[in-house]
C-alpha cells in the first residue's frame, strides 16, 4: 500500500442522531465555514473528500470544486448527494500521491486526512504543490481525542486510538508541523480538532 494512501474509518458524523456528536460537529462546520470565507476564492480541491459533504457546502456558495478521495464507495455516494443537492462537482478517485503535479488551485482543503498517512511529511509537500495560495486543514486534537473516545467506550484495546490514525498530534505540534511549510494565517480549535488556514511562503 501506498505510504500516502490513508487507510480510515467510516462513521457518517456530519449526520449523525447522537446530540453530542452533532453539538461537535456544529462547531467543525461554522470554524470551516468561516475560515473557507476569510479566503475569497472562487475554486477549491477538496483532498479526501470522503461523502461530500465539504465539498458540497463549498459548491452551495458558488466555489467551484474538484473533489477526490481513495474510496471509490465514499466517491459514489458524493456523486449521488451532489446530484441530489443539484450541485456541480468533479469528483474523482485517487490517493493523494496520485494528486501531485496533476492541478493547482487557490485554495486547498485537507480535512482529517493527515491522521492516516504513514508519511505525513510527504503528504504536506504534495498539498503544499496543489495550492497556488491557501490551505485549510484539519486533524484530531489529541489527546482529547483519544479520551473522549474512552469516555464513550470506544476502541478502548487501543486506548481510544481510532482505527487508521497512525498520528497524533496537540494543537500545539500539529501547528509546528505544518508552520515548516506553510505561514499559519488562523487557528481553531472546534473540539476536539485542531484547523489551521494556512497560507503559502
Amino acid at each position: 500500500m501506498s505510504t500516502l494512501q490513508p487507510a480510515g474509518n467510516y462513521y457518517d458524523k456530519y449526520h449523525t442522531r447522537n446530540p453530542v456528536a452533532r453539538y461537535l460537529m456544529h462547531g467543525f462546520l461554522e470554524s470551516f465555514n468561516a475560515l473557507c470565507k476569510r479566503t475569497g476564492v472562487d475554486e477549491t480541491i477538496e483532498v479526501g473528500c470522503g461523502e461530500g459533504e465539504l465539498s458540497m457546502r463549498l459548491a452551495a456558495d458558488g466555489i467551484r470544486v474538484r473533489a477526490s478521495d481513495i474510496a471509490a464507495d465514499a466517491v459514489d455516494e458524493a456523486r449521488k448527494r451532489a446530484e441530489a443537492a443539484g450541485l456541480s462537482i468533479d469528483y474523482s478517485v485517487r490517493s493523494l500521491e496520485q494528486m501531485q503535479g496533476t492541478e493547482v488551485s487557490p485554495l486547498v482543503v485537507c480535512c482529517e486526512v493527515l491522521e492516516h498517512l504513514d508519511d505525513p511529511e510527504s503528504g504536506l509537500r504534495i498539498l503544499e504543490s496543489l495550492t497556488s495560495r491557501w490551505l485549510l486543514v484539519s486533524v484530531p486534537r489529541e489527546p482529547i481525542w483519544r479520551a473522549l473516545n474512552v469516555m464513550r467506550g470506544k476502541y478502548l484495546g487501543d486506548f481510544g486510538n481510532t482505527p487508521g490514525h497512525v498520528n497524533h498530534w496537540s494543537a500545539r505540534a500539529f501547528k509546528s508541523f505544518i508552520a515548516s511549510r506553510f505561514e499559519i494565517v488562523e487557528q481553531r480549535n472546534p473540539l476536539p480538532w485542531t484547523m489551521l488556514l494556512c497560507r503559502c511562503r
